[in-house]
C-alpha cells in the first residue's frame, strides 16, 4: 500500500510541475546537436552557385569548392588568365544545359581545328608559289599569346616547414585534408616545389593568411594560417624559397596547415614528401 502511495505522490508532483511552466523547456544540450565549424571543414563550398568576394581568384574559389580550376573555368566560360570580378556569380555545378553546351563546344572546337588545318594547307601552298621577298597581299599577322611554361610533372617535393607534424592527413568526411606543422610565430614557411603564386590573401574562410602555389596543370599546394606573406600573386617561386612566416591567423594556435591538391582533390602530402 505504501508503494502505491509513493507512486501517486510522485505522479502528482510531476504533473503540477508541468502545469506550472509558462514557456517551452530550455534546450541545455543544443550545442551538441550543431555541427561545429573547425579547421577540418574550412572553406568548403557546397552550393550550386557562388558570388565572388573581393580579393578572391578563380583558383581560390576552385580550392574552396574542391574542384579542378580548369573545370570551374569551363563551367563558366572563363578564358585564361581566368579573370573574375567581385559580385560575379560563379556556377559550381554543371546543369544539363551546361553539359549539353560543353559537348557542343567540344564539337565546335574539333570542327574549327579540322577547318583551320585545311585552310593552313591551302595557305602554305599559295605561299610556296610566290617567290621569296614578295609579301602576300591581305596577309594577316597572327599573334600567339605565350602561355606560362609549367613542367609536366613535379620533380621533387620538399617539406614546407621544419616543425613537427602535429596533425596527420585524414580520409574521413570531416577529417584534416592536409598536414598541420607545429612551431613558433615567425618560423619560415617555404615553397614545397617550384611554381607560380595564384592566390595570396585572407579571403578564404578558415585559412587565415593563405598562399596557393600552382606547380603544373595537375598540382596545387596551399600554406595557411601565416603571420605574414612574403610573395604576391603571379610571382614565380622556387622550391625552398621562403614565402611566408608561421602564425595563427584564422585558427586558435600557431601552426602551418599544408595541403596538396591533385586536379582539385585533396591528397595525402606524405605520399609526395620525402621521408624524414
Amino acid at each position: 500500500m505504501k508503494y502505491y502511495l509513493v507512486v501517486i505522490i510522485i505522479f502528482v508532483f510531476l504533473l503540477s510541475g508541468c502545469n506550472s511552466r509558462k514557456s517551452p523547456a530550455p534546450i541545455v544540450q543544443i550545442n551538441n546537436a550543431i555541427a561545429v565549424y573547425d579547421d577540418s571543414d574550412k572553406g568548403t563550398l557546397t552550393s550550386s552557385e557562388y558570388k565572388v568576394q573581393p580579393g578572391e581568384t578563380l583558383y581560390a574559389i576552385a580550392w574552396q569548392a574542391g574542384i579542378d580550376f580548369r573545370r570551374l573555368a569551363r563551367l563558366n566560360n572563363i578564358p585564361e588568365p581566368y579573370q573574375i570580378f567581385p559580385g560575379q556569380v560563379i556556377s559550381l555545378q554543371a546543369s544539363k544545359d551546361k553539359v549539353s553546351g560543353d559537348n557542343d563546344a567540344k564539337k565546335q572546337v574539333v570542327t574549327n581545328v579540322v577547318t583551320n588545318t585545311i585552310n593552313n594547307k591551302k595557305t602554305i601552298a599559295n605561299e610556296n608559289s610566290v617567290s621569296y621577298g614578295k609579301k602576300q597581299q591581305g596577309q594577316k599577322q597572327i599573334i600567339i599569346k605565350q602561355k606560362d611554361l609549367f613542367p609536366s610533372k613535379v620533380r621533387k617535393w620538399r617539406y614546407p616547414s621544419q616543425g613537427n607534424i602535429i596533425e596527420q592527413y585524414s580520409t574521413k568526411k570531416n577529417g584534416n585534408k592536409g598536414l598541420d606543422f607545429g612551431g613558433k610565430a615567425g618560423d619560415p614557411i617555404i615553397a614545397a616545389a617550384d611554381g607560380k603564386v595564384v592566390y595570396s590573401g585572407s579571403a578564404l574562410r578558415g585559412y587565415g593568411n593563405l598562399v596557393i602555389v600552382k606547380h603544373n596543370d595537375d598540382y596545387l599546394s596551399a600554406y595557411a594560417h601565416n603571420r605574414s606573406i612574403n610573395v604576391k600573386e603571379q610571382d614565380w617561386v622556387k622550391a625552398g624559397q621562403v614565402i611566408a612566416e608561421m602564425g595563427d591567423s584564422g585558427t586558435d594556435s600557431v601552426k602551418l596547415h599544408f595541403e596538396i591538391r591533385h586536379r582539385g582533390r585533396s591528397v595525402n602530402p606524405l605520399k609526395y614528401l620525402p621521408r624524414r
